[in-house]
C-alpha cells in the first residue's frame, strides 16, 4: 500500500478513536492519556503504540498499604514508600498496574522479545492474512563484524566496500524471498500454496505485528534486561521508546526503576570482598580476587565506569 496513503489512513483511525472522550471512574494518567493510540517510530518501518493502560503509582501505593496497614500511611510519602519498596525487589504492588502496546518489528526481534514468557501475546498471522513486503535494514553505521570477546555481541562497524555489499546482498534477498511468496500464492492460478507454507520462505528481518499485554513488574524485568547497553541495538531501540512512555505513565516508578534497576549495578560476593581491600588500600588482583578472568573484567569495567 502507498505509504503516504497508509498514514492518513493510520491518522484517521487515532482522530476517529479520540474523537469521542469517554468518563471513567478509573485512575487516569494525563501525559500518558495524551499519548494513547499514537504511533512512534522505531527503526525503519516498526512502531509501538500504547492502546490501553491500568493503574499509576497511586495503584503501587494503594496495594503496598494494604498489605503494609495503614501505619505506613504516614511514615512514608508515596515516592519514598515505591522506592522503598522498588529497593528492596518488592514485587506485587507492581504488578497491580498493566498496559497493551501495538507493536510493529522485525520478525528476528520479535523472536527475542518473545522469550519474555511473561505477557500476554496475539501477534498477526501469516496463516490467515498475506505480510506486507517491509523489510528492516539496517543504517550503515549499524553493520558491524562480529565481536572478538562476546559471543552474542558485535565488533568494529563494517566500513566501504564491505558494507555495501552487505547492503545489497540483504536488500536483494528480502526482494527475491518476498517475490518467491509472492508467486507461490499467485491468485491466477487454482494451484496457489497455502499461506501458512509459502511464509515459510520469507526472511527473518520481514516485520511482523502483534498486540502485547504486560504488567509493570515483569515489564520492568524486560526493559532492565533490553535497554540496557549491552542488548542488541534493533531491540534496544524498542525498550527504549518503551522507557519513555512508562516515564509518563508511572513517573515516581520509573525514577526509582532508574536509580535502583537501569543506572545500578550487582556485585557479586568476591566482587564485595575486593572492593572492601581496595578501600582498605590493598592491591587486589585478578588471581587473588576469586575471580575469573571474565568478572575480574566486568569488575574493572564497573569500577571504572
Amino acid at each position: 500500500m502507498n505509504q503516504a496513503l497508509l498514514k492518513a489512513r493510520e491518522h484517521t483511525a487515532i482522530a476517529e478513536l479520540k474523537s469521542e472522550p469517554k468518563s471513567t471512574y478509573r485512575a487516569t494518567v494525563t501525559a500518558l492519556e495524551a499519548q494513547l493510540y499514537e504511533f512512534i517510530p522505531v527503526l525503519d518501518h516498526g512502531f509501538i503504540r500504547v492502546m490501553d493502560y491500568m493503574g499509576d503509582d497511586g495503584a503501587i501505593v494503594q496495594a503496598a498499604r494494604v498489605s503494609y496497614g495503614q501505619g505506613t500511611k504516614h511514615a512514608r510519602d508515596d515516592s519514598g514508600l515505591i522506592r522503598y519498596l522498588m529497593r528492596h525487589w518488592h514485587s506485587t504492588p507492581f504488578e497491580m498496574c498493566e498496559i497493551k502496546f501495538h507493536v510493529k518489528l522485525p520478525v528476528f526481534v520479535a523472536r527475542q522479545w518473545i522469550r519474555h514468557r511473561t505477557a500476554n501475546v496475539n501477534e498477526y498471522s501469516a496463516r490467515y492474512s498475506i505480510l506486507d513486503r517491509e523489510f528492516y535494514i539496517p543504517s550503515p553505521e549499524n553493520l558491524a563484524t562480529q565481536s572478538s570477546t562476546n559471543g552474542q555481541g558485535r565488533g568494529a562497524v563494517l566500513a566501504g566496500d564491505e558494507a555495501e555489499r552487505v547492503l545489497d546482498i540483504l536488500k536483494d534477498d528480502s526482494a527475491r524471498c518476498y517475490d518467491h511468496y509472492e508467486a507461490m500464492l499467485s491468485q491466477e492460478s487454482q494451484q496457489g500454496l497455502a499461506r501458512e507454507l509459502a511464509r515459510m520462505n520469507l526472511p527473518m528481518n520481514i516485520y511482523t505485528q502483534w498486540y502485547w499485554k504486560v504488567d509493570l513488574h515483569n515489564l520492568m524485568h524486560f526493559l532492565r534486561l533490553r535497554a540496557d547497553a549491552h542488548a542488541q541495538m534493533e531491540i534496544r531501540v524498542y525498550a527504549e521508546a518503551i522507557c519513555e512512555l512508562v516515564k509518563a505513565w508511572v513517573p515516581a516508578t520509573y525514577a526509582a526503576f532508574e536509580d535502583y534497576r537501569l543506572n545500578a549495578a550487582q556485585i557479586s560476593g568476591p566482587g564485595m570482598v575486593a572492593l572492601r581491600r581496595m578501600l582498605a588500600g590493598e592491591e587486589v588482583t585478578q588471581e587473588g580476587s576469586g575471580m575469573s578472568k571474565g568478572e575480574w573484567r566486568e569488575f574493572q569495567a564497573l569500577l571504572e565506569g
